[in-house]
C-alpha cells in the first residue's frame, strides 16, 4: 500500500494499478454489513458487503468472501464472537464496522464505546490483511437521529484516530452525501435500502481504489404528501418499527439473538445481476 505524502494517513489508497491483490475477504459487523434492508427473493439479504465480493470476486481467481455480521450486535459482542473466528479464516482483506448500536443508545459513551473498536482493530492489525473501517453517517438530516449528532462525531474523529495508528482504510459514510437523504433508507428509517447499500458498496470500492462499473442509483422523487398523511405515516412507524425497539431495549433482547452469520465460512461468491434490485444470480460462479 502506497501513501500519498499530502494526503491524510487515516485514508490509505491501496495501490491498484492492475487486478486487486485480495483473494479471501471477511466482513465483520452488525446488521449494516449483514445487509439488513436490502432484501433478497430467497429471504436473505444482499447488502454493501456481497456488493463489494460480486465486484472483487468477477476481477480474480480463487477468491472467497465470508460474512460474519449479525444484527442488533453490540460492540462488544462483535469483539467477543466475531474476532477470533475471523482471524481463523485467513483473510487479507477484514473490513469492520461496529458501534454504532453502542451510540445511538441513551447514556453510552463515544469514547467508551472507542476504545473497544479498538481493541478489536489492534487484534485484527496482527494478522497482515488490509483492515477496512467505517466511520459512522451525518445523522443531521434525519429528525430520528439528529440528536445524537455529536456523539456520532466525537466516535467518527475516534474511529480516525485508531485508523491512522493502524493504518487502516477509512470508508467514509459521513462524507457520503448522496446517501443522507430517507430516500436511501428502509422503512425502519434505520437501514439502508438497496439503493443506500449499492452507494455504501460504490464507496467501499473507491475506497480501495477498485475499478468497477456500479453506477450511481437515482432515488425517484418523492411525491408532496399532506401534513395528516406525514404524521399517519409517523404513527404506522413507531408502531412498528420504534416500540419493538424500546420494549427489546427493556427486556434485554436483541433482534440477533438466535441469528447466525450469513457466510460463517469463505466461499465463492455468486454474482448477481447489475443494479441494487437484481432479482437473480448469473450463470457463472466466481
Amino acid at each position: 500500500m502506497t501513501l500519498d505524502p499530502h494526503s491524510p494517513r487515516t485514508s490509505p489508497t491501496p495501490d491498484n494499478p492492475g487486478p486487486h491483490p485480495w483473494r479471501r475477504f471477511v466482513a465483520l459487523g452488525d446488521s449494516f454489513t449483514e445487509g439488513i434492508g436490502d432484501p433478497l427473493p430467497d429471504g436473505g439479504h444482499r447488502g454493501w458487503a456481497d456488493r463489494v465480493a460480486e465486484v472483487l470476486g468477477a476481477q480474480v481467481d480463487d477468491f472467497a468472501y465470508a460474512n460474519l455480521a449479525v444484527r442488533g450486535k453490540l460492540i462488544a459482542q462483535i469483539v467477543a464472537d466475531q474476532i477470533e473466528p475471523a482471524l481463523a479464516l485467513k483473510p487479507d482483506l477484514i473490513t469492520i464496522s461496529a458501534g454504532g448500536n453502542d451510540v445511538i443508545r441513551p447514556g453510552s459513551d463515544p469514547d467508551a464505546v472507542s476504545r473497544q473498536f479498538e481493541d478489536a482493530v489492534a487484534r485484527l492489525s496482527t494478522s497482515g490483511a488490509t483492515v477496512v473501517v467505517f466511520t459512522a453517517i451525518d445523522t443531521e438530516f434525519t429528525p430520528v437521529f439528529r440528536g445524537i449528532r455529536g456523539k456520532v462525531a466525537i466516535y467518527n474523529e475516534n474511529i480516525r484516530s485508531i485508523a491512522d495508528r493502524y493504518d487502516c482504510v477509512v470508508a467514509d459514510q459521513w462524507g457520503l452525501k448522496e446517501v443522507q437523504d430517507m430516500r436511501f433508507f428502509d422503512d425502519d428509517r434505520l437501514h439502508y435500502n438497496s439503493l443506500g447499500h449499492h452507494e455504501v458498496a460504490r464507496m467501499v470500492l473507491r475506497a480501495l481504489n477498485v475499478p468497477n462499473d456500479l453506477e450511481p442509483m437515482k432515488a425517484e422523487t418523492m411525491a408532496i404528501t399532506t401534513w395528516r398523511a406525514a404524521r399517519e405515516k409517523d404513527f404506522v412507524w413507531a408502531r412498528e418499527y420504534l416500540v419493538p425497539w424500546v420494549l427489546r431495549r427493556l427486556r434485554h433482547q436483541s433482534s440477533g439473538d438466535h441469528i447466525r452469520a450469513k457466510r460463517p465460512e469463505p466461499l465463492p461468491i455468486v454474482t448477481l445481476a447489475p443494479g441494487p434490485d437484481a432479482a437473480g444470480p448469473r450463470e457463472t460462479q466466481v
